[in-house]
């Protein structure tokens, strides 16, 4: 790599990569300025502005046929620039939630806000890396931030518990995913993208495989595919509840858009799409069938995340580009579900230890006590279910019809099937919220639930965007745009 260029560069790089320059600068400014100002009202505005700000600049991006920057290591505008600014507006809703959220647990302290940053910075990388060093960079900088943000409340040993078995189990996927770059360079000589897909067309070896297997449990780990997702419903139920969403989402996003572009430049598509199925219907089967006996939502909805991943693998194993674009689809409605459902738990919380030990049935009748939370909670059970018309219906199909077209009809029908089965479990919340009745001495029916009216405004957009999306193509016609004909199909020849 010829670095004589490098401060010539300079220029066009940082203003190509402005969004994540602008996340950096401002989590660095957070951490000074909470040395000085701690548990200042103005630290949440400064991380929501700076993320806001980005999304704006990701968004004007999107329209522009995709780049390189960074010595060819970044890909910016795009798809890139769509995986960005769907990472950048969940950290935004992110951090309107937990700012309530926060005050009320008593841990409204400006390092939650300065991780939320830096952990954004990680999943820009991660998403739109072009090179094997700068996906582990994203990778790891995300991964860290999370473990702290998962068991920052330190006084619950339920919130450490999680966080420890984070930080285990995600030090040694780590482990399998360093091993796997290592013999994927061993055996093609380069971390670029397309260079490994032109020494794989030319004929591969046990030590290319080995790192493509390697490498792809590094990858289901971090996306909690199973039998990869064991850390999954202990990390989600003990994390603090707004930080739940925020990694069930945004970190998800990431992963899979970095492991979108690794199968889509890098791999040999027909190596590898039937190991793809197979862990589909495992992760479908598995998080579908044990999220019909949680009786903790967050818990449930754990698992769910887990059946929600298997979906996404169904598009990725058809190896085309509409599955690519159904993925990719599929994680904008994912990540607008999602947080949604995680904001109105986390305004329900009356535990008091982050609702790790609250049960779905103490919630009974807050529906009709609550109306807001109640009937947005109904619109995010229902799209998470896939009923038309809403966004989920669409995402689903975005995803199953590549599968059908490339002739896996029998993955098809089986991610048909658990998504029929995920019904019962999401409607089940709905029972419990308008048609079971409130018991007088539970401590829900004591318990305010005050709505501020920012989090009121992120579920109702939340709401209105699910509609939209489910009414409208435009946004699957976007991402279908990036592989067909577009910037993600010349950056591949």
């Amino acid at each position: 790599m010829d670095l004589s260029q490098a401060y010539s560069m300079m220029g066009a790089d940082l203003g190509a990569t402005l969004s994540l320059v602008i996340v950096a600068l401002a989590g660095l400014t957070l951490v000074v300025f909470d040395a000085f100002k701690p548990r200042h009202a103005a630290t949440p505005w400064i991380a929501g502005l700076a993320l806001a700000a980005g999304f704006v600049i990701e968004m004007m991006n999107v329209s522009r046929p995709e780049t390189l920057a960074w010595y060819d290591m970044l890909r910016v505008g795009g798809s890139a620039a769509f995986v960005n600014a769907l990472v950048l507006g969940a950290g935004a809703l992110s951090v309107v939630l937990s700012v309530p959220y926060l005050k009320r647990i008593g841990h409204n302290i400006g390092e939650v806000y300065g991780l939320i940053l830096f952990s954004t910075v990680g999943m820009l990388v991660l998403g739109a890396s072009n090179n094997l060093i700068m996906v582990f960079v994203g990778l790891e900088t995300m991964s860290i931030c999370l473990y702290v943000l998962t068991g920052f409340v330190r006084s619950e040993a339920g919130s450490t518990e999680s966080a420890l078995k984070y930080f285990m189990l995600g030090a040694f996927s780590t482990g399998f995913f360093l091993y796997g770059i290592a013999l994927l360079y061993g055996a093609t000589g380069s971390m670029q993208f397309d260079m490994i897909q032109a020494v794989a067309a030319e004929g591969t070896g046990i030590m290319f495989w080995g790192g493509v297997a390697l490498l792809l449990v590094g990858f289901l780990f971090k996306v909690s595919a199973a039998p990869f997702h064991m850390w999954t419903p202990d990390v989600y139920q003990g994390a603090p509840t707004t930080i739940t969403g925020f990694m069930s989402t945004a970190s998800k996003t990431a992963a899979f858009a970095a492991l979108v572009v690794v199968l889509w430049k890098a791999l040999p598509a027909e190596r590898w799409a039937d190991v793809l199925a197979v862990f589909a219907v495992i992760t479908m089967v598995l998080g579908n069938v044990i999220a019909l006996s949680q009786q903790n939502i967050k818990r449930m909805l754990a698992y769910s995340s887990i059946a929600h991943a298997g979906y996404v693998l169904v598009g990725l194993a058809s190896g085309t580009e509409a599955g690519y674009a159904g993925a990719l689809f599929y994680l904008m409605v994912y990540t607008i579900m999602n947080i949604g459902a995680f904001g109105v738990l986390a305004l329900l919380e009356w535990d008091g230890k982050e609702g790790s030990e609250q049960t779905m049935d103490s919630l009974a009748g807050v529906g009709y006590r609550k109306p807001l939370l109640g009937w947005t909670m109904a619109v995010f059970m229902f799209s998470l279910s896939g009923f038309p018309p809403l966004a989920g219906f669409l995402g689903k199909w975005a995803v199953f019809a590549p599968a059908i077209e490339a002739d896996l009809v029998w993955l098809a029908i089986i991610g048909v099937l658990t998504s029929a089965a995920s019904a019962y479990y999401y409607l089940r919340v709905l029972v419990v919220f308008f048609m079971k009745p409130a018991d007088a001495d539970s401590p829900a029916a004591a318990a305010a639930f005050d709505v501020p009216r920012a989090s009121a405004l992120v579920l109702i957009a939340c709401v209105v965007l699910l509609l939209l999306f489910g009414v409208t193509t435009f946004a699957l016609e976007l991402t279908q745009g990036f592989f067909q004909g577009g910037a993600m199909a010349q950056l591949a020849g």
